[in-house]
């Protein structure tokens, strides 16, 4: 297989996975990792073809990350990472590799691992002369692991510089890839830094903002794995006990819930349901709504309800 063939195939699954999400993707994102591995030449590779693989690679795992199939995404994540610095002409930053590291970074908080989140975006925020919008990703990165750390202050520091940088116009410096990182993402991450530290009425209108102004919380803008802003507001007023308002998130996620690609945003759908069903003095409706949404959730079958 060609590079050209590996990139093609690369951009194929880019798109399908911001048109319809993980859940649809993962299966042609695995299926195209292992046709390429298949026909990969022996013993000697070209740097393009290395290149194309190693972006490939990442496509897929972050493709199996949102789909919450993490082995196999920390795997193809180091895999790509062995690729993308393999070329010591390149240097360090050459090609995917500080995006390998940003989804790394943010599958180490998501799990639960938020110093080791925090060591890969400080090790990347220590490079001299990064791009604008590379340097903002990473103090988002580094911003998310602070508040799950509890440590404030400093997340609010991390995340302010994240968007004075991403204030400023683009430039040609700045990666290709780093298209998705806008307003709406950093709404959308600050408000689960917020959630982290129990701010949840800030949490709630970043998210809302995320979410609703441009996002894809069934306004149609952005990839799809953004209704995870619409799924993660819908936690935060269930933790806040805001019924009337968690009643209307989950009849509005319920709706849609059939297409969500996303299995992260899917599995914290049954979170906020949860809660609600397990909560005290809620009111029927707003029960019923989410005995609704669990049993649609379990109809995916992600192991979501």
């Amino acid at each position: 297989m060609t590079e050209g063939d590996i990139t093609a195939l690369a951009q194929e699954l880019v798109a399908l996975d911001v048109a319809a999400g993980a859940r649809w993707a993962v299966g042609p994102a695995l299926a195209a990792v292992r046709a390429v591995g298949r026909s990969r030449p022996e013993p000697r590779e070209g740097v393009a073809e290395r290149a194309a693989r190693a972006e490939l690679y990442q496509v897929a795992a972050w493709i199996a990350f949102d789909a919450e199939r993490h082995g196999v995404s920390r795997r193809l994540h180091l895999q790509a990472l062995e690729l993308a610095r393999s070329d010591p002409a390149e240097g360090p930053d050459a090609a995917v590799e500080p995006l390998i590291l940003a989804v790394l970074a943010m599958q180490e908080e998501h799990l639960g691992r938020p110093a080791h989140s925090l060591r890969i975006a400080s090790s990347v925020l220590a490079r001299q002369a990064l791009p604008g919008r590379v340097a903002a990703i990473f103090h988002v990165r580094a911003g998310r692991a602070l508040a799950r750390m509890g440590n404030g202050l400093l997340a609010g520091r991390a995340l302010g510089t994240a968007a004075e940088l991403l204030a400023d116009r683009p430039t040609d410096r700045d990666p290709a890839w780093a298209w998705w990182f806008d307003r709406h993402e950093l709404d959308g991450h600050h408000g689960l830094a917020r959630a982290a530290l129990g701010d949840l009425g800030a949490a709630a209108a970043l998210l809302h903002d995320a979410a609703h102004v441009g996002g894809d919380g069934g306004d149609g803008g952005g990839p799809a794995y953004r209704v995870l802003f619409a799924a993660e507001l819908a936690l935060v007023q269930a933790r806040a006990g805001d019924w009337r308002e968690v009643d209307a998130a989950l009849a509005t996620l319920m709706d849609g819930v059939s297409s969500v690609g996303s299995v992260r945003a899917l599995r914290v759908m049954g979170r906020a349901a949860r809660l609600v069903e397990d909560g005290r003095r809620v009111p029927r409706r707003t029960r019923d709504t989410a005995r609704h949404l669990a049993l649609a959730l379990r109809d995916t079958g992600t192991g979501a309800g």
